[in-house]
Parts: C-alpha cells; sequence; structure tokens
C-alpha cells in the first residue's frame, strides 16, 4: 500500500520519534495519541485505542517501544474488523445508489466501478440522478462511453427518482446485472435532500430491481468534517459501505477508523489516484502495514 502518499508519509515521520525512544514512558503515550490525531483518527477512537494499547502493555509488561507499536498495530487492525466488505449484488438488477454531497468524486468512482464490472464481464446501466446538475450527467456519459455502459438520464430539475426507475426497468429488459445509480448532493445538511434520498431508493424497489448497496462517498481530505457528512447521510439513505476517495493526496486517512469506530460502517472501496483503475477494495490489513513500514 505504498500509494497512500501522504497518509503513509507523515504517519511514518510520527512513529519514528517513537522508535527514537529508549524507554516506555508517558512521553511514548503522547507521541502514539499525536500521531493519532494528526492522521485524523479523531479524538473518540484514539483514546480507545491508547488506553486499549497500555492496558495490554501493562498486563504484557512491554518495555521497548518497538513492542508497544505491535500492539497498536494490532489493535488498529483489530478496530477494522468487520464482518461483510463485499459489495452485494442480488438476482439482477441489482441497484447500487451512490449518495454524499458535491464534489467528492461520486460520478467519477461510478464511471471506475462501471469499467471494473464491465471487464469482468457484467452488464451494467448507469442512472443520471443527479438531474440538478448538468455536468454531472455530461461527466457520466464520458465515463459511459469508456466502459461501454448505457446512460438513462431525464431532463434537467427533472424527478431524480423517476429516472433511477426508468434506469432500473430498462436494465430489467435488457438482461443487465447493475444499476449504478448518481444522486444530487447539493447540502448535506438539508432536509429535502434526505427525503429526495429515501424517495429515490423507495422507488428504485418499486419495479424489477433491489437496492443492495448504498454507498456513502466521502473525499478523505476533508477528514473529521466527512464524518459529520457521514452521519447525517447515514441516518437518511441505510449506508451500508464507504467508498473513501483521494485518500493519496491527505494526511488525515485515518478517518477511515473513526467512519468505522463511530459510525460501524464498513470502508468498501478506496480511491488512491485519478486513473480507471485507481479504485480498489479496501483491505484493513495491507491499510495498516502499510502505515508501520
Amino acid at each position: 500500500m505504498h500509494r497512500l502518499g501522504r497518509t503513509r508519509a507523515s504517519f511514518a515521520a510520527n512513529l519514528s520519534k517513537v522508535r527514537s525512544l529508549t524507554v516506555v514512558d508517558e512521553n511514548i503515550w503522547e507521541d502514539l495519541e499525536e500521531t493519532l490525531l494528526l492522521a485524523d483518527v479523531g479524538v473518540n477512537t484514539t483514546d480507545k485505542m491508547i488506553n486499549k494499547v497500555r492496558q495490554i502493555s501493562l498486563e504484557e509488561k512491554i518495555t521497548d517501544p518497538e513492542g508497544i507499536l505491535i500492539v497498536l498495530q494490532k489493535e488498529m487492525k483489530d478496530s477494522l474488523e468487520t464482518s461483510d466488505r463485499e459489495l452485494n449484488q442480488a438476482s439482477s438488477p441489482s441497484v447500487w445508489l451512490f449518495v454524499g454531497v458535491n464534489g467528492v468524486g461520486k460520478t467519477t468512482t461510478i464511471g471506475k466501478i462501471a469499467n471494473q464490472k464491465k471487464s469482468s464481464g457484467k452488464q451494467i446501466v448507469l442512472a443520471a440522478g443527479d438531474t440538478f446538475r448538468a455536468a454531472a450527467v455530461e461527466q457520466l456519459k464520458q465515463w459511459a462511453e469508456l466502459s461501454e455502459s448505457i446512460v438513462v438520464s431525464g431532463s434537467e430539475g427533472a424527478d431524480p427518482s423517476s429516472v433511477v426507475f426508468d434506469a432500473v426497468e430498462h436494465a430489467a429488459s435488457k438482461g443487465a446485472d447493475l444499476v449504478l445509480a448518481d444522486t444530487a448532493g447539493r447540502v448535506h445538511t438539508k432536509s429535502n435532500l434526505m427525503e429526495e434520498l429515501q424517495k429515490i431508493r423507495r422507488v428504485a424497489e418499486k419495479g424489477a430491481g433491489t437496492v443492495t448497496e448504498t454507498l456513502l462517498v466521502l473525499d478523505a481530505t476533508t477528514g473529521q468534517n466527512g464524518l459529520i457528512q457521514a452521519r447525517q447521510f447515514t441516518e437518511a439513505a441505510e449506508v451500508t459501505g464507504v467508498v473513501l476517495t483521494k485518500l493519496d493526496g491527505t494526511s488525515r486517512g485515518g478517518i477511515i477508523f473513526a467512519v468505522h469506530e463511530e459510525l460501524g460502517i464498513p470502508v468498501k472501496l478506496i480511491g488512491i489516484g485519478e486513473g480507471i483503475e485507481d479504485l480498489l477494495p479496501f483491505d484493513p490489513n495491507e491499510f495498516v502495514d502499510g502505515l508501520f513500514e
């Protein structure tokens, strides 16, 4: 996981301070706390991790800094354990809804997933449910060309749920496997947007489709602000997983721990670049090991 960029570089630099210590005293706990907070792990999750590592180090009588780091590494992996990071599909067509504020990379994420699924032999339909931004529809059409997918769109300002419904019906008529539905993300604090997302989900399942994923797309560079967004979308949209984009361009990758620990939602995919192949399944062990290298 060498492409974690700034998160890995920042974490490694702070860990080097810990590794330079010769004894386990209060300084090591302050340095570890600072390391986690600077990575945007969050205050609550950081406190929980540090307290657990301190407890284990006392019980096991660990007296060297490297031993403490081994315990921390295991604790970080344990905190990311979950039963399901799979992207779930049911009988065709499955519907995956993509939610999140504007600018986080929803449309780009959909394009990358469409390309990957097409490469594995799936037939994909894209639903241009962000009917309030003409640019979003055009962007989706460009990605569709790359993945040879069909886009179903409506007129500007059309009811987003009707567009998604039409996309699902089209997918069913063509025997397509998967509908990837873009949605608007105007302002996450506005209740009308959340009501709209709830309606889209209801309408998406009125016909032949089944919503098997509602994926919240978060921009890793926003750090703890992303957690605020996540809470609000989770309440409205029955979020099943998180896609964390722009992870290569931030030192705040620790937000993964806060999302998982405080919301109980698994991070399923991570974006680590602009390329069409730069969207990867999230592997907790690989991620944590990359931070400690």
